[in-house]
């Protein structure tokens, strides 16, 4: 699916802060419907069919935790992200339990926000088959069927987990070219922190092993900036 066919879900009750998300994500080509409050956000999913929804906790009539357990009454599948500047634990696992599929603490970079859409809608099945999302790389001796989550090499075909075929996945996009562990973290595992940043360098261990077989294939750790898939001719 293309970006100009999903529709999102946008409710903000700032303004000025609505405003800007809108736009940034109508200038990416999705379509974005802004509402206000709660109310008018209930009252347009359930006129509209969405395919994402960006809520704020703190809004008038009926706030985000309110609305999202709305929304998944109509939809238990449509994918939810919460913005909020409630940063505290008990929120974040609140939001989660409410039915969040992610949670972005303001103030947020939109670069950011436009990370984590593009990996729930990849994961929902909800993103066009393009450069980007191409199902099978050839890299080396070996071929990724991401779509499969498999990893053919000149001795096996081993089978992926769906973690280990997403970062795979971005370091063929990218080969010979640094891929930064924000872009990963962000895209793959929804945040960067410190625990999500120790399980990536367990998964690029692992993939390091999956490639052995080719001498000509190296995944480089570029110290305190991320990694680069080595392809030599």
């Amino acid at each position: 699916m293309n970006k100009k066919d999903i529709k999102i879900l946008l409710a903000e009750d700032d303004p000025n802060l609505g405003f800007v998300v809108q736009d940034s994500l109508k200038s990416q080509g999705y379509q974005v419907t802004l509402c206000e409050d709660g109310i008018s956000g209930l009252k347009e999913f359930n006129n509209e069919h969405h395919h994402l929804c960006i809520l704020d906790i703190m809004m008038p009539k009926k706030d985000g935790y309110a609305l999202a357990e709305d929304i998944r009454s109509i939809n238990s599948d449509v994918p939810i992200i919460f913005l909020t500047a409630k940063s505290l634990k008990d929120d974040v696992i609140k939001g989660f339990k409410t039915g969040a599929d992610d949670y972005v603490i303001k103030p947020f970079s939109m670069e950011e926000l436009s990370l984590r859409i593009e990996a729930i809608l990849r994961r929902s099945g909800n993103t066009d088959s393009d450069s980007n999302t191409a199902s099978i790389f050839e890299i080396g001796l070996y071929t990724l069927d991401y779509k499969n989550l498999s990893l053919a090499g000149p001795s096996a075909e081993r089978s992926l987990t769906r973690r280990e075929a997403d970062v795979l996945r971005l370091l063929c996009i990218n080969q010979n070219e640094l891929l930064t562990r924000e872009m990963v973290l962000n895209i793959v595992w929804g945040n960067d922190d410190y625990f999500s940043g120790r399980s990536l360098d367990v998964f690029i261990s692992r993939l390091r092993k999956y490639l052995s077989d080719d001498a000509k294939l190296k995944i480089i750790n570029v110290h305190g900036e991320g990694f680069r898939l080595e392809v030599k001719k």
